[in-house]
């Protein structure tokens, strides 16, 4: 299994779009074969950045899902809308093996 940590910088005063824009990717990457884990806004603290964790079985099916996503209508859709109101400043995405009881 690996599993994707993404950090965000966000504009802290267009968080109702981010939260949109996440919750829209929880569904996809969930009907692309991944498992998410939830996205993590802020509460306390700074304002203009969130997290989010999903897993996918292999870096290969991570990989196979990024380029489903590419040319998927939903995600397409997102990542236009993303572009034009530019409520994501930047992110770091990091992969990680998990350690499980």
């Amino acid at each position: 299994m690996i599993t994707c940590h993404v950090k965000y910088v966000i504009d802290p005063y267009q968080l109702a779009e981010f939260e949109a824009y996440a919750k829209a990717w929880l569904g996809i990457v969930e009907r692309l074969g991944g498992t998410h884990h939830g996205y993590f806004l802020p509460s306390e603290g700074a304002s203009n950045i969130a997290y989010c964790l999903f897993s996918f079985p292999s870096l290969a099916d991570y990989e196979s899902y990024r380029h489903i996503a590419m040319t998927d209508p939903e995600s397409a859709a997102l990542v236009d809308s993303l572009l034009q109101k530019k409520f994501i400043v930047s992110y770091e995405r990091t992969f990680l093996r998990p350690l499980l009881a």
